[in-house]
């Protein structure tokens, strides 16, 4: 963020870029009415903001803008590149720049706070986020322990989700093994019945078809008459 301005209690210079005359309205509205006093400047394009900015520090005057406030979609030139030229002006204590989107979509925060974005806001804004502006204008001096958790906000934008824990998953992985191996039980137990049963009725065909032999035996030397002849 940039060096400090004043006390606390100085009023915020923002300038103010939408291309809607409703939204800048509305955003003009609701920081005037707030207690934290603002000083609002309104542009409707990027580039009149850019010519705002660039003539000032061009004829070397006090910046007299605090925090540029910018809607992400505009035509011809769009927040994100309204971040990009204010952070190419070489400043040694640059603008704060907070951008205010309809959408909110992570990859789009992401990008704004990777290009040097203070804040993200989703549209309409209320109440509750005048306070971030004011957080993040350069009246404020930024201390340690804002800074840090500047640093902490923006790591937190599309942080990974934090790995199981080790007892979870192994919990996992022996509730998942366990149909796993008494499936194979019962697959076995049933192969082996399997062959039991096979193993019989081997067996009984075996007895069956040599009983058939000898009786087939019998019938044919009973029909030639050797049976008889062979009896005492």
């Amino acid at each position: 963020m940039g060096a400090a301005a004043g006390g606390e209690g100085e009023a915020v210079r923002v300038l103010v870029v939408d291309d809607s005359p409703v939204d800048r309205r509305v955003v003009e509205l609701l920081l005037r009415n707030h207690a934290a006093a603002f000083h609002v400047t309104t542009v409707d394009s990027g580039k009149k903001a850019m010519e705002l900015l660039g003539l000032h520090n061009a004829q070397g005057k006090q910046r007299s803008i605090d925090m540029v406030l910018t809607d992400y979609c505009m035509p011809e030139m769009t927040g994100y590149d309204l971040l990009q030229a204010i952070k190419a002006l070489g400043s040694a204590n640059p603008i704060p720049v907070v951008v205010m989107s309809s959408e909110n979509e992570p990859q789009r925060i992401s990008r704004c706070l990777t290009a040097g974005a203070e804040d993200y806001i989703v549209k309409p804004l209320r109440k509750k986020d005048v306070q971030r502006l004011r957080n993040c204008s350069a009246v404020r001096p930024a201390t340690k322990d804002a800074v840090a958790a500047d640093d902490r906000r923006r790591s937190s934008v599309n942080a990974p989700a934090p790995p199981p824990r080790l007892d979870t998953a192994a919990k996992k992985a022996t509730s998942e093994q366990r149909p796993r191996r008494l499936a194979g039980a019962g697959l076995a137990m049933a192969s082996t019945v399997d062959l039991s049963h096979y193993l019989q009725f081997l067996f009984k065909f075996i007895l069956l078809a040599y009983a058939v032999l000898c009786l087939t035996e019998l019938l044919h030397r009973w029909s030639n008459g050797c049976f008889l002849s062979q009896l005492p």
